[in-house]
């Protein structure tokens, strides 16, 4: 009987390791988020970003982003602009909070002006593109509900419905996560009349120092006709950049990491 009991026993465990738990929304909203903002303890990437109207004119502006994680999943970012001349060196600061609003600030030198990104206008163009001021740093993962919509081979189709529908202009958006890499790959914003209005989409993916890493990605206004693309050059984890930089007084004499 004991022999039995034993035998039973491995093949239960035997079991249990050889199959995985399936993953709740919630696990894979939580995995895609590490993937897509986390990778590293830090990072650097230079950004050319190409604004195109309706009727098809282009806009360029260049710049470098950095970000560092700081304490548990809180992080930090700064952005500074290279070009055209209307916006160079004009710099962008976010002190991102998990559980409360991020501290979002705007260097304006032109106007020698230091300017507050309020909470309600985190969902608002980032320096006249189809990307949102969100977009950099990221949606708080607790702002949402997770829904599985559906799992194929390549995808789990996530549908996120805001907590707080009065602080966002839309209704819900669905979220397509690559089963591989957990990098989102592309997001679907529909607005209060369940209208389908911004597409975001990751166009090409290249693994940097290990890590699966968007390096071209495109936003639409579906309403306008206006897309902006994002296309990340010079990559780089792990750099070991000071906590100092990510202060306002950076945002007026840029640090050498960005130059």
């Amino acid at each position: 009987m004991k022999k039995g009991l034993c035998f039973l026993t491995i093949v239960f465990l035997f079991l249990s390791s050889s199959f995985a738990y399936p993953l709740t929304a919630d696990e894979i909203v939580e995995k895609a988020e590490e993937a897509a903002y986390y990778a590293g303890k830090d990072g650097r990437a230079d950004v050319k970003m190409i604004i195109i109207s309706a009727s098809g004119k282009k806009r360029i502006r260049e710049f470098t982003i950095l970000r560092m994680n700081t304490k548990g999943k809180d992080q930090k970012f700064y952005v500074y602009f290279k070009a055209p001349s209307d916006v160079r060196k004009m710099a962008y600061l976010v002190w991102k909070h998990v559980g409360k609003e991020d501290d979002r600030w705007l260097w304006l030198p032109a106007l020698n002006l230091l300017k507050r990104i309020a909470p309600g206008d985190k969902r608002t163009s980032f320096v006249g593109s189809d990307f949102y001021y969100e977009d950099v740093s990221g949606r708080d993962i607790k702002d949402d509900k997770h829904i599985l919509l559906k799992e194929t081979d390549k995808w789990y189709v996530i549908k996120n419905v805001p907590k707080d529908p009065d602080s966002v202009e839309f209704s819900y958006y669905l979220v397509w996560i690559d089963k591989k890499t957990f990098l989102p790959m592309k997001a679907e914003y529909y607005d209060k009349q369940g209208r389908l209005y911004r597409r975001i989409i990751a166009k090409k993916v290249e693994i940097i120092q290990g890590y699966p890493t968007v390096v071209e990605a495109v936003a639409e206004d579906l309403i306008r006709g206006s897309k902006t693309i994002n296309i990340f050059k010079n990559v780089k984890y792990n750099i070991g950049l000071k906590e100092r930089i990510f202060s306002e007084r950076f945002l007026r004499r840029p640090p050498r990491e960005v130059r």
